[in-house]
């Protein structure tokens, strides 16, 4: 089957493909401030609004006469900044109209201005894109070195290239069209996964994936540098030098959070052939002021979405337990239900079998318990001739519904 798929990986360019790279992120920025001031405009007077073929041709016409140094660009990128537009404009509309029926929640999102004070950006080409063992080939860019050899696929088909900057570094991230054997399912038994806190995840089999905390831990020296920069002068190069000491500590956040979600959701993935979790309500979560911070940093739903997509690649069937069952409550013995269980109570003691176990071990058996229940009752539908429609056995996401008893 085919796959898209895309490839990250750093650039090591030289002073002078770093000058032509702020210059094509600057002319993306430009054109999409550009054509946003040009849609607000017409929207403001009651015109058409223009699409990104229509502001396209009217930047083009501009471009000898008002903008001359866009010639110094690739086209695409100016190009493929105006789609991004249309994209980002449609959504807020599309986001209005689910909100005036109820069925979107939060903010809507209307695009706003690019600023160079905080972001440098990115910017996207097409066309003629060469991958070499240990460097990349872009329109108008030339040959950039790769600081990572052989990563990026060399026989796939290219369909376009994002270059990037953060804290500092330039990426590039390939978007190929590649040829994928059909996935066949692991042969791993059906595994539960409860996700936490103070343990990343802890699987039914007693496996446990500690959780990294990158922002507990960096908090101290973000504090210090955020000290440091409000006693700096706005604008002086001093206050520059600390505002990309602070962005490369983010950057390192981030990546740590990244390392320990794809470990996870790799080993999940490649050595079961069926993985429970439960639907956690990340935004309802969040507004325990008190876990905020903690909740945020362990990345649950970065996982849920890495998840989802990895067990289309590999086969894998993704159940989804109800976020109002009782996992933590029930023991995974006999099924007697602790309501007088607290989140600060990190041993279950079942009072009717006697059962003392950790708290998120207990919880992630109930969900492979649940999850086996689920499968089972699919399978005896799918035999009878009922249900079953447009559910895969191996790549689908099933959810499970329970009764609302509070957890």
């Amino acid at each position: 089957m085919k796959v898209r798929r895309g490839y990250k990986t750093e650039l090591d360019p030289n002073n002078i493909q770093r000058t032509l790279l702020l210059k094509h992120a600057g002319a993306a920025r430009f054109a999409y401030n550009w054509g946003l001031a040009r849609k607000i405009a017409a929207y403001k007077l009651g015109e058409k609004v223009p699409s990104a073929i229509d502001l396209h041709r009217e930047l083009n016409a501009l471009k000898s006469t008002a903008y001359p140094w866009m010639y110094e660009v690739s086209k695409c990128a100016p190009q493929e900044a105006l789609r991004d537009l249309d994209r980002a404009y449609a959504n807020f509309f599309r986001k209005v109209k689910l909100k005036k029926q109820g069925k979107h929640k939060g903010k809507l999102g209307f695009p706003k201005f690019k600023k160079k004070s905080r972001a440098i950006g990115s910017f996207r080409l097409t066309g003629t894109i060469k991958i070499f063992g240990g460097s990349v080939q872009l329109p108008r860019l030339g040959r950039m070195r790769l600081k990572e050899r052989g990563y990026l696929p060399l026989e796939a088909k290219i369909l376009s290239a994002t270059v990037s900057e953060q804290a500092g570094s330039w990426y590039v991230s390939i978007q190929v069209e590649e040829e994928q054997p059909d996935p066949i399912a692991p042969t791993g038994d059906p595994i539960g996964v409860d996700l936490g806190i103070k343990t990343l995840a802890t699987c039914s089999d007693g496996t446990t994936y500690e959780n990294p905390r990158a922002l507990k831990h960096h908090l101290k020296k973000l504090k210090r540098l955020e000290c440091q920069k409000s006693r700096r002068k706005k604008g002086s190069k001093n206050r520059i030098k600390t505002c990309k000491a602070i962005a490369k500590v983010h950057q390192r956040i981030a990546n740590i959070r990244k390392d320990a979600a794809h470990k996870l959701t790799s080993s999940l993935c490649k050595n079961h052939a069926e993985v429970a979790i439960e639907d956690l309500c990340v935004r309802g979560m969040v507004k325990n002021h008190h876990l905020a911070q903690a909740i945020s940093d362990s990345n649950f739903g970065e996982i849920r979405r890495q998840l989802k997509y990895k067990a289309a690649w590999c086969g894998v069937q993704i159940v989804t337990v109800n976020r109002y069952y009782p996992s933590s409550k029930t023991c995974s013995s006999c099924g007697w239900i602790n309501e007088d269980l607290m989140l600060a109570d990190r041993l279950f003691i079942c009072k009717a079998c006697g059962l003392i176990i950790d708290r998120d071990l207990n919880a992630a058996i109930n969900l492979r318990n649940e999850a086996l229940q689920t499968t089972a009752s699919s399978a005896e539908s799918d035999a009878c001739g009922v249900g079953g429609a447009g559910l895969s056995a191996t790549t689908s996401e099933t959810a499970h519904g329970e009764t609302r008893t509070k957890r």
